[in-house]
């Protein structure tokens, strides 16, 4: 069985030598000492490691079950649920007025590594609980967070998002779920959605569903979209739960990952449903949940690449296969370990430089959140904004790869389900798809966030690697870093600038090419990444730090990304300005 351990020491390292939390003036980070988050994170470490790891082999091999309409959950993950509602996990970082604790997102962000990492499919049912939660937090009345947000910030209730509907996905202005009004100012919801990730469970209490529809008489496609709140159990004014709604799970999506979360078919049948926030402004409500969501997402690739890797370093370093060509390392044993080997070192290297990266990303991007939220700063908000596409969608298709990179270390051994690793592949392959699917981020980026507000955002960021560059050029030891992320940032900016000159003209030049420049703008990010570590090592290290190793290890996995892995860009920049006449140039009668 797989094991996994909590990168403690290494989230650590981001969260004080390379973000130096406690001194940002951001509200509430003063309180993020060393000690501090060294305790939190020690906690949510233990609990991953020791009751919701063990779960996750039970989860997808024993699934769950729809028996008379109530779906039953795998064995024992309702009492590690009960286990995490207790130490407070669920409401970690909402609003105390609503029970919760509110620490910032960017602690919120490490312990959720933990979690994901863990067991996903646990996972996902505190994840969406915590999404519309605070979608309910951002455009809800009084009320509305009144009686619902202190359930949710426990999980005594849990939530979902219900977007998808058998005949449109990414296209929601084609859905059929209707709301009509009723007398007493709530609505009653009719329509089919599927995909519906924790739509029923024997987990919670309460289920609040959060639904998006169309009022008759509304505007046509999506600017006719309403999102409403549909209890599972009607609630009381005084909390507690009525009546059971017209809403019911049909069936159970047979799936090839995720197995311990249940997706269903869930059916409205003149469910009553109340509406969150605007009519026909339901995308807007929407998206507080899709964005948090997707973020969310971009750490599952991160998860299933880091416990994949794991896993596949120990193996590695046990497994003896073949001698080391340059002379026996292992003279008393058969053969020796399997990590002697270059091609074994390029994929464990692959990993390990992808997940740290990976790592440090998603706290960065979560300090911009903060920042976004705490201070109300538009431009932080901008950034995050630019980079959710390039979280989402860079991190899910490479954490994808590294999971069967791990996978291939083992050999046969990878492909069976004894050993476990098939299931971190599984897993990861939905991160790719859900939440808007990759190719839908990449259009995104390129379509829209690259050109928001004139540009200004994009320019934003190409100035933050300018900054970073100069004014660490002069550093010797850092020219291994900034050098090439230096020529990468140049590639990104000469990618959008052809999308700025011949988008116009021609979309499909533009939109051929946006997944390779999802892809260069990862690679961008996370070289910037690399060089903000490998200064915060060197620092470590001019500064006498006890722990030289740590280091050390830290600025060779910087090398080896900037070597073997930035480059990439060059390649994404030749297949961008080729245009789209090879991508188009077919008729669809040939395919």
């Amino acid at each position: 069985m797989p094991t996994y351990f909590a990168p403690v020491k290494d989230q650590q390292f981001v969260l004080h030598d390379v973000l130096k939390l406690s001194t940002s003036n951001i509200p509430g980070y003063s309180d993020l000492d060393h000690a501090f988050t060294a305790a939190i994170l020690e906690e949510s470490g233990k609990l991953a490691n020791e009751v919701m790891a063990p779960l996750n082999v039970v989860g997808d091999r024993e699934g769950c079950h729809l028996e008379n309409g109530v779906v039953r959950t795998p064995d024992g993950f309702k009492e590690a649920f009960e286990q995490f509602k207790a130490g407070g996990w669920a409401g970690i970082d909402m609003p105390e007025k609503y029970g919760g604790q509110y620490i910032p997102g960017v602690l919120a962000s490490a312990v959720n590594e933990h979690f994901l990492a863990s067991n996903q499919s646990f996972s996902m049912f505190h994840g969406l609980t915590h999404g519309a939660a605070s979608a309910i937090l951002a455009h809800g009345t009084e009320g509305q967070k009144d009686m619902y947000l202190p359930k949710m910030a426990s999980c005594e209730w849990t939530g979902t998002m219900n977007l998808t509907e058998p005949q449109c996905g990414t296209d929601l202005g084609l859905m059929r779920t209707k709301a009509e009004p009723n007398t007493d100012g709530s609505f009653s919801i009719t329509g089919q959605k599927i995909f519906i990730s924790s739509g029923e469970h024997d987990m919670a209490e309460n289920i609040i569903h959060l639904v998006l529809a169309k009022i008759p008489g509304g505007p046509d496609g999506i600017k006719g979209v309403s999102l409403f709140i549909v209890p599972k159990f009607m609630v009381k004014s005084d909390s507690k739960l009525g009546e059971r709604n017209r809403l019911s799970c049909g069936a159970l999506e047979h799936k090839m990952g995720i197995h311990g979360n249940p997706t269903c078919v869930m059916n409205y049948d003149g469910a009553t449903g109340f509406l969150l926030g605007e009519a026909h402004k339901g995308m807007r409500a929407m998206f507080t949940m899709m964005n948090e969501a997707r973020l969310g997402v971009g750490m599952q690739g991160l998860g299933q690449a880091s416990i994949a890797y794991q896993n596949a370093a120990i193996y590695a370093k046990d497994r003896l296969q073949g001698r080391d060509v340059t002379g026996t390392k292992n003279p008393d044993g058969p053969a020796d370990p399997l990590i002697v080997h270059p091609d074994i070192r390029r994929s464990l290297m692959d990993q390990k430089s992808f997940v740290e990266g990976a790592r440090a990303l998603i706290l960065w991007g979560s300090t911009w959140i903060d920042q976004a939220h705490r201070q109300n700063d538009a431009e932080a908000d901008g950034i995050i904004s630019l980079i959710t596409p390039v979280i989402k969608g860079f991190l899910t298709d490479q954490g994808y790869a590294m999971t069967i990179q791990a996978q291939q270390i083992y050999g046969g051994h990878g492909y069976i389900e004894e050993w476990g690793m098939s299931q971190f592949t599984r897993d990861a392959r939905i991160a790719m798809i859900y939440e808007g699917a990759n190719g839908v981020q990449a259009l995104d980026l390129v379509g829209r966030k690259l050109g928001q507000n004139g540009g200004k955002h994009a320019l934003a960021f190409f100035d933050l690697i300018k900054t970073f560059c100069k004014e660490n050029s002069d550093i010797e030891p850092m020219d291994a870093f900034v050098t090439p992320l230096k020529k990468a940032s140049k590639d990104l900016q000469a990618a959008a600038m052809y999308f700025m000159q011949n988008g116009l003209k021609n979309p499909n030049d533009a939109l051929a090419g946006s997944n390779d420049f999802m892809h260069m703008f990862g690679h961008v990010c996370l070289g910037l990444m690399w060089a903000k570590m490998a200064k915060a090592a060197l620092f470590a290290l001019d500064n006498k730090a006890t722990d030289t190793e740590f280091y050390l290890t830290k600025l060779t996995t910087g090398r080896y990304y900037m070597a073997r892995q930035l480059p990439a860009t060059a390649l994404h920049l030749e297949r961008i300005t080729s245009g789209s006449d090879t991508v188009m140039e077919l008729e669809a009668s040939a395919f």
